[in-house]
């Protein structure tokens, strides 16, 4: 009898441990940017899946490149911008994506989708999950004190050292990112921005190297909160973080007003891809993610909270009409025409980028 109870009770024993495992196994860790998704995606992902989500942010592409790199980051799915992507497959840290078990890859939009494949050929590895551009918000009302006639709609605002210096007492910032900011200022002097030629692109660094005294911080997430609270007066940022700010400072009745351009000289268009680690801990619960997140209903959401656009054509009915009917939000094809794509450095030309990006924002 008492043989049977032992018995019994290992029995019991054995099947809660394989249950906690199991349960265990139902997560899904996933690395992406700051502010960038609407919470209520996740919890009702878990609770239409019953799996997990643990969400960690970064706000830079070189802090999730290090931890790639790195190898054993721990997680199920990162969001790298395409330019990064691609140098990133070529160092094999991101697995070929199953889209058989993707259903829903099918809402992607096949000619976003072709642009991406200059960073990854064919699709393979990654998606689109936002795209947008990188121009320039302001406060209007504290430009417009400082300079009536200001040029809010050229580079000149940020690049022109005449110009700048007006604004320096309300503060500028500019994001803490090289391989926008570099390309940026090449094109504004009628450079390739796609060079990758080191004396060339060392000319786009001297535009912001003039510039610097009158930057007050290199930042890529700070910035938001800083426009929205009117500690600043004017940012070089991703198109949905303005609309976030503005969002922010509505929200807030703080009486600042933001607006942001794509400037007409022209813009950087950018896409950040969701991709597969290759040591991802559970690639199961991964997919189930990815399929779940390209329904246009959810995708929609994000759409909304982050104020980028998606690349699901079939979501942007649900997408509120002042995101989706603005044109330096969602630029309409004559805006698009103005926006270039920049594609990945190899290490040594991104070693003599990195060099002169710490020399501009150290001020060394």
């Amino acid at each position: 009898m008492r043989t049977t109870i032992r018995l019994a009770a290992a029995v019991a024993a054995l099947l809660t441990a394989a249950t906690l495992a199991h349960a265990q196994d139902k997560v899904v860790r996933i690395y992406n940017w700051s502010d960038y998704i609407d919470e209520s995606i996740l919890e009702d992902f878990t609770k239409e899946t019953g799996i997990k989500v643990v969400y960690d942010v970064y706000d830079s592409n070189e802090v999730l490149e290090t931890k790639l790199l790195a190898g054993n980051t721990g997680y199920d799915l990162v969001v790298p911008s395409g330019n990064f992507l691609g140098r990133q497959i070529q160092a094999g840290v991101f697995q070929k994506l199953d889209k058989s078990r993707i259903p829903n890859w099918k809402n992607l939009d096949p000619k976003l989708m072709a642009e991406a494949a200059k960073y990854d050929p064919g699709n393979e590895h990654a998606f689109i999950y936002m795209w947008g551009t990188t121009g320039i918000a302001y406060n209007v009302d504290k430009i417009k004190e400082r300079m009536p006639d200001a040029p809010v709609d050229s580079w000149k605002l940020v690049f022109d050292p005449a110009i700048v210096a007006k604004f320096k007492d309300c503060g500028i910032m500019m994001l803490d990112a090289a391989d926008d900011l570099i390309p940026i200022a090449l094109n504004y002097i009628g450079e390739d921005p796609d060079t990758k030629d080191p004396k060339v692109i060392a000319k786009g660094a001297a535009v912001l190297e003039k510039v610097r005294p009158f930057v007050r911080k290199f930042h890529s997430s700070e910035n938001i909160n800083a426009l929205a609270n009117g500690d600043i007066c004017i940012s070089v940022m991703y198109s949905g973080d303005a609309g976030i700010a503005a969002t922010r400072a509505e929200e807030a009745k703080n009486g600042v007003s933001i607006e942001y351009r794509i400037p007409k000289e022209g813009a950087l268009l950018w896409f950040d891809m969701m991709a597969m680690p290759k040591d991802a801990p559970d690639p199961e619960n991964a997919y189930a993610f990815m399929n779940y997140l390209l329904q246009p209903e959810v995708i929609a959401k994000s759409s909304n909270a982050v104020t980028y656009p998606n690349a699901v054509p079939a979501s942007y009915a649900l997408i509120d009409e002042e995101v989706r009917n603005n044109p330096n939000l969602f630029p309409p094809e004559e805006l698009k025409k103005k926006l270039f794509v920049v594609t990945p450095y190899d290490q040594k030309v991104q070693r003599a980028v990195t060099r002169m990006w710490t020399k501009i924002t150290t001020g060394g």
